[in-house]
């Protein structure tokens, strides 16, 4: 049950970090979802390809609402190999916080790029 609780708690703060930068970014239509690196101007970061606001800003938790699911299902039926018992919230908070910060280096990528766009 703890397990479950604290998978909620990293897909709550990563929705509650979707729905801020929903009201910061609300005036654009696409966010940028990839970016590379510039051959002419190394540290200058052009966008590959963008997505609908909801879609770029829905994307990492979708994704970690799967993984942490299947985390929560795997902790709940299969039993640790001798050794690996006091493993698994070890393994939770590593999974959540990288997804979370992720999450974070996106929204604030979005945001460098479009403050350096002018838009």
């Amino acid at each position: 049950m703890a397990v479950l609780i604290l998978s909620a708690i990293f897909v709550l703060v990563m929705i509650g970090l979707s729905i801020r930068a929903n009201a910061r970014f609300r005036q654009e239509k696409t966010l940028p979802m990839q970016w590379r690196l510039s051959r002419s101007e190394p540290l200058a970061r052009s966008v590959n390809w963008s997505a609908p606001r909801v879609v770029a800003l829905s994307f990492t938790p979708s994704l970690a609402i799967g993984v942490l699911a299947l985390f929560n299902v795997a902790a709940m039926t299969m039993t640790p190999r001798p050794g690996q018992e006091g493993m698994l919230f070890p393994s939770l908070i590593f999974i959540g916080s990288m997804f979370v910060a992720a999450h974070v280096f996106h929204l604030r990528l979005i945001e460098k790029t479009l403050s350096r766009s002018g838009s």
